[in-house]
């Protein structure tokens, strides 16, 4: 048997099943089969009717689903499925769920979950779906797991109005617009989000995997923010609407239709509520980063908005850039007033300064923390990690004083290379003053800092420091 997973999650779930796997396959045959197993969340979404179809092209080019008599499969509580396809896993497929009377979905926004003409449901408590909630994903058998969320729904609708139907051209293209719409690093689709009401069991968790997460609660978060909408399926099937229609959806928004700024705003503000439902300090520190990259990303929209209509342009660039500002408006380096403590850990220090590691040399380098301090949780500092601290600054680059409401958080970069920090963390709370920075292959890894202040000045880099992995 030759097998493909497809992941279907809008919150991420670890995914197993042993049931519901062979409804599409003959019995008694010995024809290859593929394995699609997965789970389908939009907060986890139970009891679900879950199908998948190949994606063939027919004489005239045009791919379309292989329609196949099968019962569809129901989601188990934790969101998992299995299904299996007749043939191998040398194409793409088309899966979708839909919903029932029976079906369940867990509310994965703060504080609580609208519902019309029903009470609220609170976050993390399961709540009913209307049967017109579906979900769609598409993806390559052999190759890639497939995640179904309602930004993959978005991207398959996109990818139907190609003259090829859904190619895998067509799909892949259509990923990777979705992706820019929402600020999103390319391939973030690909991942699969976690459940954003069990973050502190998730272990670990990258930022880029809860801002797909918090980008899909966004659909279900605008129903609370805006009477026009009753229900997640009101916003999603408007927004899909807009994209059959033109290809695009409306920027700022028309007064009827779902604007991309409502989504991206209702997505920062999640993640900063979210932040106080977690213990980790660490899963803390991402939703921050994902907060300051949906506020900056909101800011784009703006100035795209400023300098078109009102639908949406092409927004592949990198929203996370600020532009350079005059030095004597620029903020200070964060580490000018950096100390450090006497617990053995080692901070980003002053360029005046002079810091050791902990094992005794003579640059300024990043400390492996894995000694407790009075300022950092008993986490244990993953081996392929290093923990950044700092202390922000008070003054400006020009000697006028900076108070912390004047600061918008940091900016970290880090590389392989003194000359090459090529890699950012964006830090969108002020009063972060530490960051793990993890999944760091062997070597010598580089660091700096830089500050934000509110109104997009940036300071100059700190001293480089470095660790070695």
């Amino acid at each position: 048997m030759i097998s493909a997973v497809a992941l279907l999650s809008g919150c991420g779930l670890d995914i197993t099943s042993e049931d519901s796997n062979a409804t599409a396959q003959s019995a008694g045959t010995d024809e290859p089969t593929v394995e699609i197993a997965g789970a389908a969340m939009k907060g986890v979404i139970q009891q679900g009717l879950v199908t998948a179809n190949r994606l063939i092209s027919y004489k005239d080019g045009n791919y379309s689903p292989q329609r196949e008599a099968a019962k569809p499969v129901l989601t188990d509580d934790d969101g998992s499925y299995t299904w299996q396809l007749r043939g191998k896993a040398d194409s793409w497929a088309l899966v979708e769920l839909q919903a029932d009377g029976n079906t369940r979905m867990i509310c994965d926004v703060v504080p609580q979950c609208l519902q019309s003409d029903a009470e609220p449901v609170a976050f993390g408590q399961p709540m009913g779906l209307d049967s017109s909630f579906s979900l769609l994903g598409a993806g390559d058998l052999q190759l890639e797991t497939v995640n179904l969320t309602p930004l993959t729904h978005l991207a398959v609708t996109l990818a139907e109005r190609s003259p090829n139907g859904l190619s895998p051209e067509a799909i892949s293209g259509a990923y990777e617009k979705v992706e820019g719409w929402f600020g999103l690093t390319a391939g973030s689709l690909r991942l699969t989000p976690p459940d954003l009401t069990r973050l502190d069991d998730a272990g670990s968790v990258s930022a880029d995997a809860l801002q797909v997460a918090i980008a899909n609660a966004a659909f279900l978060a605008l129903v609370n923010e805006n009477t026009q909408w009753d229900t997640i399926s009101d916003v999603l099937n408007n927004v899909a609407t807009q994209i059959s229609a033109t290809g695009q959806i409306s920027l700022m928004g028309d007064g009827e239709n779902v604007a991309l700024a409502d989504l991206v705003t209702v997505a920062a503000v999640q993640a900063s509520e979210i932040q106080a439902t977690v213990d980790s300090s660490i899963i803390s520190q991402r939703l921050a980063v994902v907060e300051h990259r949906n506020v900056q990303h909101f800011k784009t929209i703006a100035d795209v908005y400023e300098d078109s209509d009102t639908s949406l342009a092409d927004t592949d660039t990198d929203t996370d850039t600020d532009t350079d500002t005059d030095t004597d408006s620029t903020v200070s380096d964060p580490t000018d007033d950096t100390t450090s403590d006497n617990t053995g850990d080692t901070e980003l220090a002053d360029e005046t300064e002079d810091t050791t590691t902990t094992d005794g040399s003579s640059e300024d380098t990043v400390a492996d923390t894995d000694t407790d301090s009075e300022t950092t949780t008993e986490e244990t500092i993953p081996a392929n990690a290093a923990l950044l601290s700092w202390t922000a600054p008070l003054t400006r680059e020009n000697g006028e004083s900076l108070s912390m409401g004047e600061i918008a958080g940091f900016e970290v970069v880090y590389g392989t290379s003194e000359e090459a920090l090529d890699q950012s963390i964006a830090i969108g709370d002020a009063s972060i003053d530490e960051l793990l920075v993890d999944e760091l292959t062997e070597g010598t890894w580089y660091f700096a800092i830089r500050t934000l202040d509110t109104d997009g000045n940036r300071s100059r880099l700190s001293e480089v420091v470095n660790k070695q992995i």
